[in-house]
């Protein structure tokens, strides 16, 4: 950050950061930074957050902070619940679904993320936070029954109830009130649709994704 602050040509600069800063939302939250994050991940977030704030205060760095929704879309991680739960269905692999997928997230389209992004980076107000997130909010478990659904799939054949992570927070809420308001965004793909052109993506792509892992795999 300090190298990025002496660039004279830096005009604007987009820090995409994560709702997981708030730790879990029992109701619809604005943009602030009343963080109380509830993982080590989380923590480092918040900390970079508050740190490129400073930078904005002290040096006028011209900052422009998004929060999104969690993101899908053709080319997503494969241990990302979405693309697993396809392949899942697909391959005829088990699932397991952590807690019982009852937490709550809203799922946004990646293509619907990349708009606003560059919307943000040509006309964000520098040192504001916008939140990137669609309208449909459900549970974990309700996603992937859709899946299965339109796999065509029993979602008895696929998942596995295992016990919570540490650490999951129950729910991101967030309210993107601003960015719709302040710079006329919306979100132009409905969950529906979204998950369709990702099981597309799956269909055509089976015999090279199912050579590859499906969970996570920390790199240093």
């Amino acid at each position: 950050h300090d190298q990025l602050r002496k660039l004279d040509f830096l005009e604007k600069y987009v820090h995409v950061s994560t709702p997981e800063v708030y730790g879990s939302t029992d109701d619809w939250v604005t943009e602030s930074f009343n963080f109380l994050p509830s993982t080590p991940y989380a923590v480092s977030r918040a900390a970079c957050d508050l740190h490129l704030r400073s930078f904005y205060e002290a040096y006028g760095f011209p900052v422009v902070f998004t929060r999104a929704a969690n993101v899908y879309g053709p080319g997503q991680q494969l241990f990302r619940i979405i693309p697993k739960t396809m392949l899942s269905c697909r391959l005829g692999r088990r699932l397991p679904l952590q807690g019982g997928g009852r937490s709550v997230r809203n799922f946004i389209h990646v293509a619907d993320v990349s708009a606003a992004t560059l919307l943000l980076a040509r006309c964000g107000d520098v040192g504001a936070t916008y939140h990137l997130a669609g309208r449909e909010v459900g549970t974990i478990r309700e996603l992937v029954e859709l899946i299965c659904r339109m796999a065509e799939v029993d979602p008895g054949d696929v998942v596995d109830e295992t016990p919570d992570r540490i650490g999951r927070d129950q729910s991101y809420l967030l309210d993107s009130k601003k960015i719709r308001d302040q710079l006329g965004w919306a979100d132009q793909i409905e969950l529906n649709d979204g998950l369709e052109s990702t099981l597309s993506w799956i269909d055509h792509n089976l015999g090279i994704l199912e050579k590859f892992p499906t969970e996570y795999i920390h790199k240093e």
